[in-house]
């Protein structure tokens, strides 16, 4: 089972991601059994149908999907994964803090695809609290990544301005 870095731990990864095979369209596709990570296309096709499922579901966003198409449908969704195609895409980062700051959006907030060490802290900042790294890189490395910075000087989603950066900012 693969692991992921959950809420600050490393945790067995019990979703089930949803991939098109070559020929396979939203409609088409079957939805295996258990917790179930959708590609956007498959939730806006059969919406009604994973409504009805009984086991957890998600939904994963590729960097140029709008959040807003399923903001209307956040308390379906036990997972949100965003996906990282590069290293330097960074509109995950503003999906995942609209999802947490416009939306209130309150899941799990994952990253997956090109998931690297080096961005973790500030994966962290804008909302989300669980990785999928890539497959080659060590995940209890990443992990200590978490805790690269002791001091932030900006507010963000996680965690907002505290009283010590504030006053370091101001000049106090």
């Amino acid at each position: 089972m693969p692991k992921i870095i959950k809420n600050g731990i490393v945790v067995d990864d019990s979703w089930q991601r949803l991939n098109l095979a070559e020929g396979e369209t939203p409609a088409s596709v079957t939805l295996p059994a258990g917790p179930l990570l959708v590609p956007l296309e498959v939730w806006l096709t059969r919406r009604e149908e994973l409504l009805g499922r009984t086991e957890p579901l998600g939904v994963w966003l590729a960097g140029a999907d709008d959040p807003e198409l399923i903001a209307g449908d956040l308390a379906a969704f036990s997972l949100i994964a965003i996906e990282f195609l590069k290293f330097a895409d960074g509109r995950g980062y503003s999906t995942a803090s609209l999802l947490r700051r416009r939306y209130g959006y309150k899941g799990e907030l994952r990253a997956i695809g090109e998931v690297l060490r080096d961005q973790l802290f500030y994966m962290q900042r804008v909302g989300f609290d669980a990785y999928a790294l890539r497959a080659d890189k060590n995940i209890e490395d990443a992990l200590a990544s978490l805790k690269d910075f002791s001091l932030v000087y900006q507010g963000s989603v996680n965690p907002p301005l505290g009283r010590r950066a504030a006053a370091v900012v101001e000049g106090a």
